[in-house]
């Protein structure tokens, strides 16, 4: 599994800005990928910073790309 450094590198290689790591975590929990429990987190239902709706598809393409999901068949009627 990527890290999160290996998927930051990714995306501000191909977008040039670099996203934070709790919206990676947030993407993870969303697809529903293994996770630790961070040390730092205050709450473990709450989130403080999540990942803006934006971001959430650069996160996910980055992740497949580094074999972290799995690639959708996309069909247009």
């Amino acid at each position: 599994m990527a890290t999160y450094a290996q998927i930051q590198d990714d995306i501000k290689g191909r977008h040039g800005y670099t996203v934070k790591t709790c919206w990676i975590a947030h993407v993870k929990e969303l697809n529903g990928l293994p996770m630790r429990k961070a040390s730092n987190r205050v709450s473990s239902s709450i989130r403080q910073v999540p990942c803006p709706s934006e971001v959430r598809p650069v996160i996910e393409a980055s992740m497949r790309r580094l074999g972290m999901l799995a690639y959708r068949n996309h069909t247009r009627a």
